[in-house]
Parts: C-alpha cells; structure tokens; sequence
C-alpha cells in the first residue's frame, strides 16, 4: 500500500532495514551482502539497493563504466581527482546536483516499515544524509566504512552513524568531521578463516598447485586493473615466492599474463577462500575487502604496485595500522615478502590481522551488523542541521515530493534488489560525463585538474551513449545472476 505522506517514518516495532551499496567493483556489495546475511541471521528482515540504479535515466551505468575507464586508461587523473576532492572535502557542484536526483527515487523505494538504513557506498551516504537533514528521512541512518582509508566524501552530514573497523579509520572519519564514530571492527564471509596443514594441502592440490613452494596470491579487484603484469613479473623474478594471479573479469590481462610466461592466472575465482588457505602471503594493490578477507584467513598481507587515489591511501593507513606491510620499493620486495612468509613479521602480521575478528568473528553481541540491529530497535533523535562547511555552500535542503513507498518486500540474499529506472535519456551529455567523472565517490568538475580536456577524452573514448537504451553493454552481469568469487 503507497505511503500517504511524504517521509519515511519509523514505525513503532522496527526490524526492516535496508542496505544501500554501489556496484562500482565488487567491494562495496562485498561488504553489504555479508552485513545483509548477519543482519538476517539475527532475525531482521533486510532489503538492498544498488544506488546506481536509482540514478536517473540509466547514468548509473555511465558512472560504473567511467571509474573503470579512468583507472585503466587514465590513472593519473583518478588520482587527481581523487586528490582534489580530498582536499576540496566534497565533490563538484555536477556531482551534488546528480545525487540529488536521487534522493526522491531512493526515498520512494523504502519500505514503509524500515527500521534503520545503512550505506556501504560514499554517494549513498551523501543521499540518504540529505534525506535525514530535510526530514524526508526519519529513521537512523548508519555509514558503515568499508576500507581502512576515509576520504572525505564518505562523512556526509545527516549521517547518525559510522561504524570503522579500526581505530585508525574511526580517526580519519573523526578528522573528515563525522558524529558518533564507533570501532566495530570488518565483516568477512565465514568461509575465510584459518586452516591447518591439512587443509592446506588439500587447497594446493584441488588448484593444481605447487604442493610445497612458498605462493603469493596476487589480486586486482573484480577488474583487475593497476600494473598487475609488472607485479607478477617482480614477484616472479625475485624468487621470494611462485606468483598465484587473479584477474578477476579482465580476460585480457589473464591472457597476457600467461604469454608472460606466468603459470597460474585465473580470471573470476567462485573459491576465493580455498586460494587464500593454498597461498602463504597476499599481495593487493587497492586495500579493499580483499585484504579483510586475507586478515580473516590468517594470511599476512603486503600492498605493492597500488592503484591510484584510494589504493595508496588504504596502504598508507594499513601500514599505519600495523596489519599489512607497504612495499614502496621493489628492491625490498624479496626481503620483505621473506619476512612475511617465514619471518616474525609475518607471524605479527596474522596476529594483528586475526585481533580485528577476535572479539566478533560471528558473535551475535559485537560487530557492525549487531550494531546496526541496536539502532534498528532503537531508532535515532532528530539529526539537526550542521555547521555549513567552507565547500559545501549553503545548506538549503530541496523542496519536499511526494513519495510513494513500495510493498515491502523481502531480497534473497546475496542477490540486490533492483529499482526501476525510466527508459529515456533525461540529462544531457555534459550531465552523464560529469556524472562518470564523480564515479566510486571521488569525483568534481572537470575543471579542477589542469589535464580537462585529457580527461574528458580518456573518460569519453569508448562510452556509446545510443548503447543505453539495450541492456547489454561489456562486463555487464543480468539482475539476479551476480556471481560470489573475488571482492575489491
């Protein structure tokens, strides 16, 4: 039955609530679809969104293919975006406006009985504060920090919540100015965790692998983008380890790599836990749930060959953390990956690694998705108006919409719900290649790095805008047909 008014109001038994992610990679989904399978365990009922597909006119689509093309094609301006935006402490006015068209469309499809909305994706949080600020939105909304590194745009105001999985985030978020930081520590699938010899073994013969020579699982996101073929050459040629290779969805890359003489590459892998407990030491370049994963595992961590922007912040803030090693230079990669495979520094590693699930491995008292629960139950005061940031402007919320709730309705895990988008192309040109320049949160206006035109060009080759209106575009999964294997 269609909400009568124009909010999203708690209702007086709360225990709905809704996930709101991004598939930009698989990191931010990731994250969702395991707090989503806690939540259920401890007896919530729980509905997930993809915020790209709330988006008007199918610009989701644009975004998620725009963040791939600037990381393949043009690194260096990912990273001034990235940095720029860092520093701005928010995205350009083109990307604020995009969220905003946003905001009625995600509001409508809440269920009228939603307890409690947690985001895993920055624009998410961006929207859904906005919605909170106004008074659209009545019911806590909680911010849960998926990576160790907080760039800015992940504090909204509006947000009554964010959960870190360790101290050194909760102080970046504390830094960015959000409210109420709460250390709860990660969420990782259950079918990481640490194995015996015996398993161990098992691991290595059912991936055909060498049975006793130290491996080092080598990741690139569900993209498998950064300079992964020079990675795996280093690791080759340094001896300290046989390179184990995942390239996610970028066939081509896998390809080459077996040209280069690189003997164990896989693409999308559905058994990511058994390549952990095969592998001696993970080597990542981003310093997303992957390496969460890894901590789970028992399996130490080193980030080398980082992707720009967030990939050598989340290294930076993992090293701070002391739970995973950054290799700046490859003549200390031999050393170092020694250390971690055989060395004390590996065994301090597994142990920091391990202390990040020891007090909530799947304990139903601690851990992001039992707070979540809490303040599900509980519900949140009225969020007030926050002090208008140097960037922001003017804090003057839109004018109210009717809005007009769905019957709720319940998502098989790990499968998102997907919002209806209208067919037509309703913004311009200029709107949708602003919009893929925000994309994974970091966006601004092309005008704020000095390489515009180059930007434009590295992030408009190859997008086919008359390709909107059919389903089909590269890479692209069906609803209802995503695949489990390798996160970001």
């Amino acid at each position: 039955m269609p909400h009568p008014g124009n909010t999203v109001r708690r209702p007086s038994s709360a225990e709905r609530v809704v996930i709101v992610s991004a598939s930009v990679g698989a990191g931010h989904d990731g994250a969702a679809a395991e707090l989503e399978r806690r939540l259920v365990a401890a007896g919530l009922t729980v509905d997930r969104f993809d915020l790209l597909d709330v988006l008007p006119a199918r610009l989701g689509r644009l975004v998620r293919d725009g963040y791939h093309r600037l990381l393949v094609r043009a690194p260096w301006a990912y990273q001034r975006i990235y940095s720029s935006t860092e520093r701005a402490g928010g995205g350009g006015p083109l990307a604020k406006a995009l969220l905003r068209s946003a905001e009625t469309r995600l509001l409508r499809a809440l269920p009228v009985d939603t307890g409690a909305v947690v985001s895993t994706y920055p624009g998410a949080s961006r929207v859904l504060g906005s919605l909170r600020l106004d008074g659209r939105l009545t019911v806590p909304v909680l911010t849960y920090l998926t990576d160790f590194s907080v760039h800015p745009l992940w504090v909204a105001d509006g947000v009554d919540m964010h959960l870190a999985l360790h101290a050194v985030p909760a102080a970046q978020a504390r830094a960015a100015g959000a409210r109420d930081v709460r250390v709860c520590g990660p969420v990782a699938d259950p079918r990481f965790h640490p194995v015996d010899a015996t398993e161990r073994a098992a691991a290595r013969a059912r991936f055909g692998l060498p049975p006793t020579a130290p491996l080092a699982l080598l990741v690139a996101g569900s993209w498998g983008v950064g300079p992964v073929r020079q990675v795996a050459r280093d690791l080759r040629d340094c001896g300290a380890a046989v390179p184990l290779v995942v390239c996610g969805r970028n066939e081509a890359l896998a390809e080459q790599l077996r040209a280069d003489g690189i003997e164990h590459v896989h693409g999308w892998v559905d058994d990511m836990p058994g390549l952990m407990h095969a592998s001696d030491v993970l080597v990542q370049n981003a310093g997303g749930l992957t390496s969460l994963e890894a901590f789970a595992a028992g399996l130490p961590v080193a980030s080398y060959g980082c992707i720009p922007g967030h990939g050598l912040t989340n290294a930076a803030a993992l090293d701070e953390a002391g739970v995973a090693a950054w290799i700046q230079d490859p003549a200390q990669l031999k050393y170092i990956l020694g250390e971690l495979i055989d060395g004390p520094r590996g065994l301090l590693q597994r142990e920091a690694g391990l202390a990040l699930f020891a007090d909530e491995p799947h304990g139903p008292d601690r851990g992001p998705a039992a707070e979540t629960a809490r303040v599900c139950r509980a519900g949140a005061e009225p969020v007030a108006a926050p002090t208008a940031r140097p960037s922001d402007g003017p804090n003057v919320p839109p004018a109210a919409h009717p809005v007009a709730a769905p019957t709720a309705q319940r998502v098989t895990p790990p499968t998102a719900r997907r919002v209806a988008r209208p067919a037509a192309l309703r913004l311009a040109i200029t709107a949708a290649l602003a919009c893929a320049v925000w994309a994974g949160a970091v966006g601004t206006a092309v005008a704020t790095t000095d390489g515009g035109p180059r930007l434009m060009h590295a992030i408009g080759q190859g997008l086919d805008l008359d390709d909107l209106a059919h389903g089909h575009h590269p890479g692209h999964v069906p609803d209802g047909d995503h695949p489990k294997g390798h996160h970001v």
